[in-house]
């Protein structure tokens, strides 16, 4: 990455010189209309930021003059970096400032339907108390104790992939708890601070990482697809990933984390190679396959 050359400018022209990188670089093309929608710039601005990007990579942009518009060089070297990410979520949703509240997606993708998506007037409160670090007092629909109220003191968010929840103290129970955002009404914040002990420092299950090693299924005939699959540099995969979180993950990746690799099904790709690098975790019941490892059982 060429990064430096462009660490002089100002941060509205580099970010107008990621937009026309990323254009190049995903796109294979750009003109001054698609610089002027993003930004709002007039042509004559869309035309300096193009030479400017032209000058500091002459080897990245061609010009083609017969459509008027700008091309990917066959030297191309992306100036910036473009996280995975970022670029997944531009593709498929587009570039949204969240003015008018619409953004269309750069390519013809199809993502899963979201089912269970948390309504904003919830979700924003929730967020300003994660932020300020103070208690809010909420009403939670609970599937085993139903409505209650309750007072909780949220420290981060949760995308489990089949939902949103908090993470967050309870003082009901006087215990670090999972809140599912669309279970949440009436969220009001407290004019006061959390105390010491209801910090996520505390938070044993939130602060243990976890490093789980997982490799290809077993079962499976090829398992250097699967390690082609998810980019292995060797015979597995390890990841690092909080002890409150990763029952959530191993149930999303899809990860058979029985002791004998025993689960059938051609969603499992993927084997804990040790599930017992989730003891402890309270969590680990969601893993598919997982049982709690029997006391005594060696004696």
């Amino acid at each position: 990455m060429h990064t430096q050359r462009v660490d002089h400018l100002s941060h509205t022209q580099r970010e107008r010189l990621a937009y026309i990188d990323f254009r190049l670089y995903f796109m294979g093309e750009i003109g001054r209309p698609d610089l002027a929608n993003r930004f709002g710039v007039a042509p004559a601005g869309a035309t300096r930021d193009l030479a400017l990007y032209r000058e500091i990579a002459p080897q990245n942009i061609e010009f083609d003059g017969s459509n008027k518009i700008y091309r990917t060089g066959k030297a191309f070297v992306p100036l910036f970096e473009h996280a995975q990410p970022r670029v997944l979520s531009a593709l498929s949703l587009g570039f949204d400032d969240g003015v008018n509240g619409e953004s269309k997606p750069l390519l013809p993708c199809e993502t899963p339907a979201i089912l269970s998506c948390p309504r904003i007037e919830i979700l924003a409160p929730i967020c300003r108390a994660i932020h300020l670090k103070c208690p809010v007092s909420i009403r939670y629909h609970s599937m085993s104790s139903g409505e209650s109220e309750r007072v909780i003191v949220p420290f981060a968010l949760v995308d489990t992939g089949l939902r949103w929840h908090i993470r967050a103290f309870d003082r009901k129970s006087n215990e670090f708890r999972d809140f599912a955002v669309t279970r949440i009404q009436a969220p009001k914040l407290l004019d006061e601070e959390a105390k010491a002990g209801e910090r996520q420092d505390h938070d044993i299950q939130w602060t243990r990482i976890l490093e789980l090693e997982l490799v290809p299924h077993p079962r499976l005939e090829r398992p250097e697809i699967i390690r082609m699959d998810y980019a292995m540099a060797g015979e597995s995969i390890r990841i690092r990933v909080r002890a409150a979180i990763a029952g959530y993950m191993l149930l999303r990746w899809s990860v058979d984390a029985s002791s004998d690799h025993s689960l059938q099904g051609h969603q499992y790709r993927l084997w804990l190679k040790d599930n017992l690098s989730l003891y402890g975790v309270e969590n680990a019941v969601l893993a598919p396959g997982y049982t709690l490892p029997r006391e005594g059982k060696n004696k």
